[in-house]
Order: structure tokens, then C-alpha cells, then sequence
């Protein structure tokens, strides 16, 4: 089963109150469920307003540039990286732009948070017999970072970074080392994404 998650309530995914789409799901038959972080347990607005607002910022100031004149350098840049590894990557953010990506992320750490039920909605899985997965493509320090701030780490059995396999979730080659590294049935597998790209590969894969 493959959802896209910012639609619906994750609680109604256990519950089945909140669609009709849900109440079509037979846990017996899931064994794994892997979730994605940014987006779907956490947040968006941290990230969206950490590239978005304070990167260019501070870019503007070390280059002495206008807030708008650091948007139009650097969003065609970033751009150009989507569905890549790099999108993700902080150690290449950080040549590119000659900026401590990984401090600034620091700084701006108290706008980390879950989303409205993701806690309720982990401590629901944590009370059923599924293993839970999280599979992201946050870069290292970022993902230890936000597992610091939001304590999530515990409701896991494995956290696994797409860094490690030198492969995006939007590739078919990060699903393939990824069953091979878990070994997984992607029929038995709920897999719960906030992007339609990553999920299009999964449901391929």
C-alpha cells in the first residue's frame, strides 16, 4: 500500500474515521511500516523556511546583495539539484554556497516540531506488531539533529538515511538497497510519503 500522506489525518490511517480510503486498509496484512520524516511527521516549515528565507538571507550578507537579488542567485541553483542526492546534501550545500549549512540549521532548531498527530500517531504503531522503519533522505546531520529536538528516535526499529546508499528515494536504486540491506516485502509494506515523485518510484519498485 502506497499513501501520500499531507492529505489526511495520519491518526485516520489507524483509526479509518477520517476517509473511506482508509477503511480499506487490512493491517493483518502489513508487517512493515516505513515513513518518511520532513513533510510527514515533521513540519514543513522548518525547512521551507530555512532555504526559503534564512539561507538566502545570510547569503545576502556575505555577498552584500539584496534579500530579493540572493533569492534570484540561488533558486535556480537549487533547483537544478531536485531529485538528486545533493538536493539533500548539507556537506554540498555548504561548498556551493560557502556557508555552514549545518550551524545555520542549528540556529533555527526551535522551529523543528512534529506535525499536529504524528506523536499520537507513532505511539499508536508502537502498540501494534508492525515493524517501523524510517526512511528518509535527510542528510546526517540534519536527520541527528531533528531526532534530538523531537525525540522521535525511540518509536523506530531502523532509521535509514538515503546518504547511506548514495541514492534518493526518487530512484529505483535506493529501494532496491534498501531491501537488500532490511530484506522487507513490499507486499506486506505500507509506505507513507509527502512527495508524489518518491512514492511514483516506490509503488514502480
Amino acid at each position: 500500500a502506497i499513501i501520500a500522506w499531507p492529505a489526511f489525518s495520519l491518526m485516520a490511517i489507524i483509526d479509518g474515521n477520517n476517509s473511506g480510503r482508509f477503511n480499506m486498509i487490512d493491517w493483518s496484512s502489513i508487517d512493515t511500516v516505513l515513513l518518511d520524516m520532513d513533510g510527514t511527521l515533521l513540519d514543513l516549515h522548518f525547512d521551507n523556511y530555512f532555504w526559503q528565507v534564512f539561507v538566502p538571507q545570510k547569503y545576502a550578507q556575505q555577498h552584500g546583495l539584496s534579500f530579493e537579488e540572493s533569492k534570484t542567485a540561488l533558486y535556480p541553483r537549487f533547483h537544478a539539484q531536485a531529485g538528486s542526492l545533493n538536493w539533500y546534501c548539507l556537506d554540498h550545500w555548504s561548498d556551493d554556497l560557502k556557508l555552514d549549512i549545518v550551524a545555520l540549521k542549528h540556529e533555527l532548531q526551535h522551529l523543528i516540531r512534529p506535525r499536529a498527530d504524528a506523536m499520537l500517531f507513532l505511539q499508536a504503531l508502537a502498540q501494534s506488531d508492525k515493524h517501523v522503519w524510517m526512511v528518509t533522505n535527510a542528510h546526517p546531520d540534519a536527520l541527528k539533529l531533528k531526532l534530538s529536538v523531537t525525540g522521535i528516535a525511540p518509536y523506530f526499529h531502523h532509521i535509514m538515511s538515503s546518504h547511506q546508499f548514495g541514492k534518493p528515494k526518487e530512484h529505483i536504486e535506493f529501494w532496491q538497497a534498501l531491501q537488500h540491506h532490511l530484506h522487507f516485502n513490499p507486499k506486506r509494506s505500507l509506505f507513507i510519503d509527502d512527495s508524489e515523485a518518491v512514492l511514483a518510484t516506490a509503488n514502480s519498485f
